[in-house]
């Protein structure tokens, strides 16, 4: 095969440097931050958990290091704040396709220059199960990033009398109010009022283990569910 380049997206491993120095025009990667920012194999999810306000989308010459090749093109994207793993990966591949194409016609045209990474790098570690579990003694905000960043794999969860419950959708206040952490302080109409360490968190769907996701009213009046129950600390 005599590629003249080669295109990566969303691949999780190192490619060797026989296939890096293969086509004349060089390995380029589509890569969802702005680089150095986010490198590694979740920068999405984890750009949500952390409560960047935006990212985008950076194209790159490969080499033989980790999403540290010199930039080609960049592009940012403002985050939503319904945006959720799910619905942030949507919009940013259609900004990374088009940034492709500008980027293969640049290179083609010998119109483009590489760049050399600079600033800060910080990295994005793939997700694990475990990344999931809420820890009510976070604030109402950072326990919605997790919600947002870890929709819809692997969840944000948390246990409540004994049964595994993971969170689809929330709101986060900040009303001032601290704990006691992981207490339901209210339940009313299709809202589940939930104290946190700073804050309020307002959770309006939710999937039980093995279930369908459903609204918190019907899960609440299935579970015969009281003010004052108690989410299990971490």
């Amino acid at each position: 095969m005599k590629p003249d380049i080669i295109i990566v997206v969303a691949y999780g491993k190192i490619v060797p440097p026989a296939l890096l120095g293969l086509p004349p025009l060089g390995c380029v990667n589509v890569h969802a931050s702005l680089l150095p920012q986010y490198r590694g194999a979740a920068p999405i999810q984890w750009a949500l958990i952390n409560g960047e306000g935006k990212t985008g989308i950076t194209t790159m010459l490969m080499d033989e290091g980790l999403d540290t090749g010199d930039i080609l093109l960049t592009e940012e994207v403002i985050i939503d704040e319904e945006d959720n793993a799910h619905t942030l990966s949507r919009r940013l591949s259609q900004v990374g396709a088009s940034l492709l194409v500008k980027t293969l016609e640049g290179l083609q045209n010998k119109l483009l220059k590489p760049v050399p990474q600079s600033g800060k790098a910080s990295y994005a570690p793939p997700l694990k199960k475990e990344d999931g579990r809420i820890n009510w003694s976070s604030s109402a905000r950072e326990i919605f990033n997790l919600i947002r960043g870890t929709f819809p794999w692997p969840g944000a969860y948390c246990y409540l009398n004994g049964e595994k419950l993971h969170i689809i959708k929330a709101k986060a206040e900040n009303d001032g109010l601290k704990g006691p952490v992981g207490r339901i302080q209210q339940i009313s109409g299709n809202e589940i009022r939930v104290s946190t360490d700073e804050g309020t968190l307002v959770i309006t769907e939710v999937k039980p283990e093995g279930k369908k996701a459903m609204a918190t009213a019907a899960f609440a009046h299935g579970r015969h569910l009281k003010e004052g129950a108690t989410f299990e600390p971490v």
